[in-house]
């Protein structure tokens, strides 16, 4: 087996074919790393979102139920429409802090691939170096 070429030895042009080759194989395995983080990612999400929708599905009929209760708890001590008008602005007082903790959240979410903004940051830098330790 022969000993690897130095970079000296080799000419111009297959020091760019090897950086072509290089560059190529590198730009492939970054976009690889951030399919894979999406993948994994949306994975998280979709699997999240299944169960939010069924606690959605099984919490309204039990919103519903817990609904009706109140108001007629309510309407043994006041008019039904009564009842059920202070049911609809506690509902709608719960409904609007809900949704304000909601947003927060959704402000804090980065569904950005960060480590391979990283990587690719890395990369470019270590080529830089590699060019610049070459042009010597």
């Amino acid at each position: 087996m022969s000993a690897p070429e130095s970079p000296r030895d080799l000419t111009v042009g297959e020091l760019l074919r090897r950086l072509a080759d290089q560059t190529t194989r590198l730009v492939r395995a970054e976009i690889a790393l951030a399919r894979t983080e999406l993948t994994d990612k949306l994975r998280v999400y979709a699997r999240a979102g299944g169960a939010l929708g069924g606690a959605a599905v099984l919490g309204l009929g039990a919103f519903g139920a817990l609904t009706t209760t109140i108001i007629a708890a309510l309407a043994l001590a006041l008019p039904v429409w009564a009842a059920a008008l202070i049911v609809t602005i506690v509902y709608g007082a719960i409904a609007a802090v809900l949704a304000m903790r909601g947003q927060a959240v959704l402000r804090d979410v980065n569904p950005v691939p960060t480590e391979t903004i990283e990587s690719t940051k890395e990369d470019v830098a270590w080529t830089k170096t590699r060019a610049r330790s070459a042009r010597r």
